[in-house]
């Protein structure tokens, strides 16, 4: 099965949870860009409950861009912002050190545009939990793609999908469990047993 999906920054675990159940995922990267969407932040759990994390990019409304256009607003420190919410959620997780160090080239390369660095996300994320998912880009927008199972919808912050199956988070008894996080979640928390999960999962 051949899955459409927009790359987003450190998927959420309904987005590989499909990754996974799929013989091939084909990205969508000739759609006009939209905001308050997964393409640029993910969630994790922090302290004090669920934490966003965002890439800035330079868009607006006005100015209609494709996706793979959009560049990211490198003004500001926002990856040793997001590396310090890692290290501030997950540090005490039982396998944030056996990972970390291979997420760092994320957090130290300069990136122009969002695109470039969900598929780097991508592949580094797919690396840690030693799989392998051929993909490709899309050379065209269709609004109906043939062949293909459409889970585009995915990207919506407000798509409500709820995780039935729990594991251990590093707060679950300050704030219990907390559904579809980053994948980043799962994976400092479950390391090599996350692939399991997500196979067993269902959307």
């Amino acid at each position: 099965m051949n899955t459409l999906l927009h790359p987003t920054y450190f998927p959420n675990l309904s987005h590989y949870i499909a990754i996974v159940q799929s013989e091939a995922i084909s990205f969508e990267t000739c759609d006009n860009y939209q905001k308050q969407t997964y393409r640029n932040r993910t969630e994790i759990y922090g302290a004090n409950g669920k934490l966003a994390l965002t890439v800035p990019v330079n868009y607006t409304q006005k100015n209609r861009q494709l996706y793979k256009d959009v560049e990211i607003a490198n003004q500001n420190d926002w990856q040793l912002q997001h590396l310090k919410s890692l290290q501030s959620a997950y540090s005490m997780s039982p396998f944030f050190e056996y990972y970390i160090d291979d997420l760092m080239p994320l957090f130290n390369r300069h990136y122009k545009y969002i695109l470039d660095l969900n598929l780097d996300t991508f592949a580094l994320i797919n690396d840690c939990l030693q799989i392998e998912i051929p993909f490709s880009k899309t050379e065209a927008f269709e609004k109906e793609p043939e062949h293909k199972e459409d889970l585009r919808d995915l990207v919506k912050k407000n798509k409500s999908i709820e995780i039935i199956e729990t594991y251990q988070q590093v707060f679950t008894e300050k704030h219990g469990f907390i559904s579809n996080l980053s994948i980043l979640d799962l994976l400092f928390n479950e390391g090599p047993a996350s692939e399991i999960y997500l196979k067993k999962q269902k959307l």
